[in-house]
């Protein structure tokens, strides 16, 4: 953003007020002085959030191999947010102490956890947070419930018996007010929710799609609204389902059909270059290489998509030279508060034990790509580096931890557990330009 000269205020000022008798304009000098107050306001704020640097303080919770996901809630009820990850939640706000919820269990990282990813939810309104832990693909999901207080381990509930999906989403898909878990099993996408008068019960799944071919180790699945009616569309690689005006009775949502990659990780639905059309953010594969955004535009009178891909199997590939495989997890956030949501990614280190995929012994690279609209429909995705030696899991998740604000990063993978404290810091201008990520193309 181009900055508002303090010179030019003045002058502003001065304009305003040149040429008018003290005693007959005082109201107008007091008018033109309150305005420029505001623009010098606007003029420091501007420029300040333009010479504030965003870095992140590790906070190593183990580097053993518990899960591949981590997640937050109040869990000990004193208002303060804890993490959950594995068999352990972590008291806020320094997370130096852990609570045991479930049996612990390390796992080779050659291999599985079980434990893909984790939500949290009050799933039977008692007003104390409970834990969803979702095992590997088409393994039961289980839900734990808060001892409030208690020592020892949860009490565990079956959420769904088979949860299938690499990348299952946890959200209010239907408008309801509530999250539900959305996923595929039995080969219909879908989505599971409690019957919330009987928590304990297993969870009801509500199909959207006729039997496909859909099986537990698809990946790719997420929501949005797609067409802008106000009601959320169910997002996968081969399309999207837009969201009847009633779901009484199950009904088949219908299918409109894209090509949003090969394989996909979390999928989202938002306007990124900022023309009021949702657009789709997702992986071309999630063991392999490809970062794309799909432009939502118009043909034939319909809603269709222009791939744009902004990252490869070449460091030219991207405008800032930045290259990585495995891009296994998305969290989609505001993480500078200017308004536009950017997102969080990175590299699944040794999603499967090595040599299978290419470049499993890369640097486990995590960052967030903030979203930069050009005003003329195009949109940038400037990279930068939170940390080079955790990368993501399955699941990545940002949330501002301690109230300061700024969006944290939490994740679990093989690699360990980790959470990154947002911190912030205004420089010069100098010092702001030497930081930011070069271009090596244009």
């Amino acid at each position: 953003m181009e900055r508002i000269s303090l010179k030019w205020l003045s002058g502003f000022s001065l304009g305003l007020t040149r040429g008018k008798e003290p005693a007959t304009d005082r109201g107008m000098q007091t008018k033109s002085l309150s305005i420029l107050a505001v623009l010098v306001a606007v003029a420091l704020t501007v420029a300040a959030k333009d010479n504030v640097l965003h870095s992140f303080k590790k906070i190593t919770l183990s580097r053993d191999f518990y899960a591949e996901g981590a997640y937050f809630g109040d869990f000990n009820h004193d208002g303060k947010l804890d993490v959950v990850a594995g068999p352990f939640w972590f008291q806020g706000p320094d997370f130096q102490k852990k609570y045991e919820y479930r049996p612990a269990k390390t796992f080779d990282p050659g291999g599985y956890s079980d434990n893909f990813l984790t939500f949290a939810y009050d799933f039977n309104g008692d007003g104390w947070t409970d834990i969803l832990v979702l095992d590997t693909p088409s393994a039961p999901a289980y839900w734990y419930e808060n001892p409030q207080g208690k020592e020892g381990h949860w009490v565990k509930h079956l959420a769904f018996s088979a949860v299938d999906n690499e990348s299952p989403s946890f959200g209010d898909l239907n408008d309801d007010g509530k999250p539900e878990l959305v996923f595929n099993t039995g080969g219909y996408l879908g989505y599971a929710m409690p019957d919330w008068d009987h928590p304990n019960e297993p969870w009801k799944f509500h199909p959207i799609s006729p039997k496909g071919t859909w099986h537990k180790y698809t990946h790719g699945i997420g929501f949005g609204d797609v067409n802008g009616d106000g009601r959320t569309d169910f997002l996968e690689i081969g399309g999207w389902w837009e969201r009847p005006a009633s779901l009484a009775g199950d009904p088949v949502w219908k299918l409109h059909p894209a090509k949003f990659g090969d394989g996909a990780a979390q999928m989202f639905a938002y306007d990124f270059n900022g023309d009021g059309k949702a657009d789709i953010l997702t992986c071309l594969h999630p063991h392999q290489y490809g970062l794309a955004w799909f432009e939502q535009i118009s043909e034939n009178g319909q809603i269709a998509f222009r791939e744009h891909d902004f990252m490869g199997k070449k460091n030219e590939d991207n405008p800032y030279g930045v290259k990585m495989t495995q891009m296994h997890a998305f969290a989609l956030v505001d993480m500078d508060g200017d308004g536009i949501k950017d997102f969080v990614t990175g590299k699944r280190w040794w999603a499967h034990k090595p040599p299978t995929d290419p470049e499993s012994d890369a640097p486990a690279a995590l960052y967030w790509f903030r979203t930069v609209r050009d005003g003329k429909g195009g949109v940038d995705f400037v990279p930068y580096l939170i940390d080079d030696d955790s990368g993501v899991g399955t699941q990545v998740v940002a949330q501002d931890l301690n109230g300061d604000g700024l969006p944290d990063v939490m994740v679990a993978n093989k690699k360990g557990m980790f959470i990154f404290m947002h911190q912030t810091k205004t420089v010069t201008q100098d010092e702001w330009e030497k930081a930011q990520p070069k271009r090596i193309k244009q």
